[in-house]
């Protein structure tokens, strides 16, 4: 049994930051590639940015200079640095990770955080 448990969402003013954790937990043996997503309002889900094992970060243009995603393997857990945010960032963030377990790779997903940017 593989969990994701997301933290660290929250009301933030525009310009502000916030930071979001994803922690992974249960029968692991390797985790490879792990990730953040966002659904907005009357939006598709799309993806913010991923982070390879070994540490190479992917982001969506739209997050580019602005959001950080780190990664801690010993801890297996993924972090999100957001910062200048802006309303239109207002969504649900997903962790996403893909994750060995025994001999197979498996397709987790965690609960959602919401991030709402407002003043």
């Amino acid at each position: 049994q593989v969990q994701l448990v997301e933290s660290g969402g929250g009301l933030v003013q525009p310009g502000g930051s916030l930071r979001l954790s994803c922690a992974a937990s249960g029968s692991i043996f390797r985790i490879n590639l792990m990730g953040w997503y966002r659904q907005g309002p009357g939006k598709e889900r799309e993806l913010v940015a991923v982070i390879t094992s070994g540490g190479t970060a992917t982001y969506a243009d739209s997050v580019k200079g602005r959001f950080t995603i780190s990664r801690d393997n010993a801890k297996n857990t993924v972090y999100l640095q957001m910062n200048s945010l802006k309303p239109e960032d207002t969504a649900v963030y997903y962790c996403r990770a893909f994750i060995v377990v025994t001999t197979k790779t498996n397709d987790y997903w965690g609960q959602g955080t919401q991030v709402t940017v407002s003043s």
